[in-house]
């Protein structure tokens, strides 16, 4: 049995769902784990992991190849912080900062008889931080399997961005550790 690591990040973008039961051909990216994930699944976990998986890297010739036998969705909890937006942080350095109760202004394009596309920056910065320690395994049906995507999970939040009142936290998925019977 090999366990294989699968971040959300990469199957959000491109990966085909597959569940428990299906064969998979995975190709590694690495059989050691980098310092990141380990911080992220904490030593216990890390200590599981035979592959780490990417399908974005071009030229991997190590694969996995077997019938998944197990999936486990992995979260973690991290912070979101809120600072205020100010020039050099967050918004160009030579931007002028609005008067307090007023938007940034307006970034638009004219698209012609009145219609335009537009955006305006919050006067927020959002940072996540991840939580060192939080991660859990949850047993799921298979990767990327849309009837079963985990949600956030939002604590109260303030409008004041002083002390842990501009903050939130919440629980977001990291990836998945699949359990693979090598053929």
């Amino acid at each position: 049995m090999t366990r294989v690591w699968l971040s959300e990040w990469e199957w959000a973008c491109c990966g085909d769902a597959f569940a428990v039961g299906d064969e998979v051909d995975l190709r590694v990216a690495t059989r050691t784990p980098d310092p990141s994930l380990a911080e992220l699944l904490g030593s216990a976990l890390i200590a599981t992991v035979d592959a780490v998986e990417s399908h974005h890297e071009e030229e991997l010739t190590d694969r996995v190849h077997g019938r998944v036998t197990a999936v486990h969705a992995v979260t973690h909890e991290v912070e979101e912080r809120q600072s205020l937006r100010r020039p050099g942080h967050g918004a160009p350095p030579d931007a002028v900062m609005p008067p307090e109760g007023e938007d940034w202004p307006m970034v638009r394009r004219e698209l012609g008889g009145g219609v335009f596309a537009g955006s305006r920056p919050s006067r927020y910065v959002v940072e996540i931080v991840p939580r060192p320690g939080t991660a859990t395994l949850e047993p799921a049906r298979g990767v990327g399997l849309t009837s079963q995507a985990v949600e956030a999970t939002p604590q109260p939040e303030s409008d004041s961005i002083s002390g842990a009142s501009g903050e939130r936290r919440a629980r977001l998925l990291a990836g998945w550790l699949v359990d693979i019977d090598d053929t």
